[in-house]
């Protein structure tokens, strides 16, 4: 069974950074990319970020140059660095993984961005 669990959400100022983490399990980690994803209240979901098992990443356009995701394939675990966060940030973040054509979510953790 494939489990995500999300971890770092908060209330932080803008310009401020924040370190969001997704625990998974139930799946053979270092062969599946893993995607960070967002929804802003009364917006659809958008990809922000993701990784395929050896490394490379992809970006959305406004984040690429703030964040960072990154992996660990020991610790499956999925990472996502947010520097230089803005109000249009504030989002619940869900980490995300496909297997099989079925995608798989957590329940996501919440970002704010306010001053």
């Amino acid at each position: 069974q494939v489990r995500l669990v999300e971890s770092g959400g908060g209330l932080v100022q803008p310009g401020g950074s924040l370190r969001l983490s997704c625990a998974a399990s139930g799946i053979n980690f270092r062969l599946y990319t893993m995607a960070w994803y967002r929804q802003a209240p009364g917006k659809q979901r958008e990809l922000v970020a993701n990784i395929t098992g050896s490394g490379n990443t992809n970006y959305e356009d406004s984040v690429r140059g703030r964040f960072t995701i990154s992996r660990d394939n020991i610790y499956y675990r999925v990472y996502l660095q947010m520097n230089s966060l803005k109000p249009e940030d504030t989002a619940v973040y869900y980490c995300s993984t496909i297997r099989a054509s079925l995608a798989y979510w957590g329940q996501g953790t919440r970002v704010t961005v306010s001053s």
